[in-house]
């Protein structure tokens, strides 16, 4: 008893006790939550990279390249993250029908769990932005504010100011927001695709990004309190509808003056003339 007593007073007992609690403490964490991990994929991680990979062979490498080191056709793959590879082939822009000037969005052909694993093969490739938690992009009703004037200042001058989108030179566009997934929405911000600016989180943070998702997801639902919203396109869309309704009801107007200016006169001078004639 007396020996035990010593040893622990030793300096390395305190050392022993905590490399002994960390020990532990991984093997429970390595029990419980990995077998729940690997339970909602339905795969392990050295699965999910080999199917990952086998997509990416059969559907990316014609464009990317086998170790997606790139093309003429398509960019190196290396340090997009996978995020960008979510908001890719989730939103249908790849694999591309066709080369142009901008990819458009199309019906999606792979299913959730593909996606995940053609994203994590990229991810493990070069690192990069990841897939982002659902608690990032969720709405806040009280960051709408923020958010609008964050998107008013940052997106607008390509998107519009209620994310209608709207046209860029040679043949692009931005495209609307007003149906687009808000966890698209954040990837897009994140990974700036095709003509799109990178909006790190060093740019914009987290927190501002799920700002302006609010706002977004918002103003979808926001009555024109002002009557017709002719698209939410802003003064242009207006100012055309009050040009030519303006201008056509101009011209009936100037129309029927002069019909009825016309046809005043005829009267006057036939009753003029009867008048002569019955003086006589």
């Amino acid at each position: 008893m007396k020996s035990l007593s010593t040893r622990r007073r030793h300096p390395l007992a305190a050392f022993v006790v905590l490399a002994l609690g960390l020990a532990f403490a991984g093997t429970l964490f390595a029990a419980f939550v990995s077998p729940a991990a690997s339970a909602d994929t339905g795969e392990s991680a050295a699965q999910q990279l080999a199917n990952g990979k086998a997509l990416y062979i059969s559907s990316c490498s014609s464009c990317h390249g086998k170790n997606a080191e790139g093309t003429g056709l398509g960019p190196s793959l290396v340090g997009v993250g996978a995020a960008s590879v979510d908001f890719q082939v989730s939103t249908g822009r790849m694999p591309a029908k066709q080369l142009g000037a901008q990819v458009e969005a199309k019906q999606n052909i792979f299913s959730t769990q593909q996606i995940q694993d053609m994203a994590a093969y990229v991810q493990s490739l070069g690192g990069g932005p990841q897939i982002p938690a659902a608690g990032q992009y969720a709405y806040d009703a009280n960051a709408v504010a923020l958010g609008g004037q964050l998107f008013r200042e940052n997106c607008s001058q390509c998107h519009n100011f209620a994310g209608e989108g709207g046209a860029l030179t040679d043949g692009k566009f931005a495209p609307k927001l007003t149906q687009t997934n808000p966890q698209q929405i954040y990837e897009a911000m994140l990974t700036g695709p095709q003509n799109m600016p990178v909006f790190s989180d060093k740019v914009i943070p987290p927190a501002e990004k799920q700002a302006i998702i609010s706002y977004l997801l918002n103003s979808r639902n926001e009555p024109n309190y002002g009557g017709a919203g002719l698209g939410r396109l802003g003064p242009v869309s207006e100012g055309l509808f009050i040009w030519t309704v303006g201008l056509i009801a101009l011209l009936l107007c100037a129309v029927w003056i002069a019909a009825h200016t016309t046809k005043a006169s005829a009267q006057k001078a036939a009753q003029a003339a009867a008048a002569g004639k019955a003086g006589k």
